[in-house]
Order: C-alpha cells, then sequence, then structure tokens
C-alpha cells in the first residue's frame, strides 16, 4: 500500500497543471484502490499547500459522496442490507445529526461511506444530501490538509525522529493475547 501511495504522489507531482484534476480524480478512484480519505487529504497538503489542498479534497470528496449516493440508489437492495448493517453496528434507534457527522468523518477508523449513509438517512432528497455532505467534509479535509502541511514543513531529521517516537507506542500497543490450541492446553494421555 505504501508502494502505491508514492506510485500515486509521484504520478501527480509531475502532473504539472493537469494535477488537481488528477489528485480530484484519485479522490473519486479512492474506494477502489483502498485508500483511506485522510491519506489523500494529508496528501494534498503536502503536494498543493493547505489553501488550495483543502480546495481540491472538498471538491473530490464532495464527488465521491454524490457518486456514492448515485451509486446506492441504483441499487435499493444493496442499500437495505447496508443499513441493516449500520443498525446493527449503531443500533437500530441511532440517528446522527449533521454536526456528529462532521464530527466523526474526523476519526480515520471510521467507514467514509458509513457516514455518508448515515447522511443519507437524515437528509430529505439529493439537493439536502449534498449540502450536508459539503458542510461535513469541510473540516475533514481542512485538519488533515493542514496535518500534510505542516509533514512538508518538516526536515527529514524531524520526520525520522518522530518516527523513531513511535516505535515504542507500536510495540506498547500491540495485541497482547496468545492462542494455544485445545490439544495443547488438554493435553490427553492415552
Amino acid at each position: 500500500m505504501e508502494l502505491l501511495g508514492n506510485y500515486i504522489l509521484a504520478f501527480i507531482e509531475t502532473g504539472g497543471l493537469f494535477a488537481p484534476v488528477l489528485f480530484i480524480s484519485f479522490h473519486l478512484l479512492r474506494p477502489l484502490f483502498f485508500l483511506p480519505v485522510v491519506f489523500l487529504c494529508i496528501s494534498g497538503g503536502i503536494l498543493f499547500g493547505t489553501a488550495a489542498g483543502t480546495l481540491y479534497s472538498v471538491i473530490g470528496i464532495t464527488l465521491s459522496s454524490v457518486m456514492f449516493y448515485g451509486l446506492i440508489n441504483w441499487m435499493p437492495k444493496t442499500f437495505t442490507k447496508l443499513v441493516r448493517l449500520k443498525q446493527r453496528l449503531l443500533g437500530k434507534k441511532s440517528e446522527l445529526t449533521t454536526s456528529q457527522i462532521a464530527i466523526l468523518r474526523l476519526v480515520p477508523f471510521i467507514h467514509f461511506h458509513l457516514l455518508s449513509l448515515c447522511l443519507i438517512e437524515i437528509s430529505t432528497d439529493f439537493r439536502d444530501y449534498t449540502k450536508t455532505s459539503l458542510l461535513t467534509n469541510i473540516p475533514l479535509a481542512v485538519i488533515y490538509t493542514s496535518v500534510g502541511q505542516w509533514v512538508s514543513r518538516l526536515s527529514p531529521l524531524h520526520i525520522l525522529l518522530f518516527l523513531l517516537a513511535l516505535l515504542p507506542l507500536i510495540y506498547l500497543l500491540r495485541r497482547k493475547e496468545m492462542i494455544i490450541k485445545w490439544d495443547d492446553f488438554f493435553q490427553f494421555s492415552a
């Protein structure tokens, strides 16, 4: 995945005036490559700076949300399956507000289109969905594009020190469980 991300960044950097169109296109193709939204927003900050990167990310994320709306309305059985899955995950009577969805979009581990599904449920029509989607995408793009701009200003030494500081955290936060097979635990003698 890291190799694919580096390849995409190099491809966009050599795009010249066509780079913003390529960047927005990658937002639309993001689900096919299983890339997180946060990765593309941070990349936008690195490549274009905070202002332009935020604008391109908002456009790309909103177009991705609109595509999701079109696809989900085109496949009603899939929509009902996803709603049932959402109800199992969040509860049957849970209905999130627009501001809650905007805050949840800032959490990188929550699926972007699950929150888009929540927006579809609280929206009255396509226009309302597009407006609320745009409003919930702005904080996501601003914050993570700013992080990307901040990372691009760091020297390689500071980035290396930051990554070395993360190594103990990776070790401390690892999964601490052991799997023992039933037969190994209960050794039966014959």
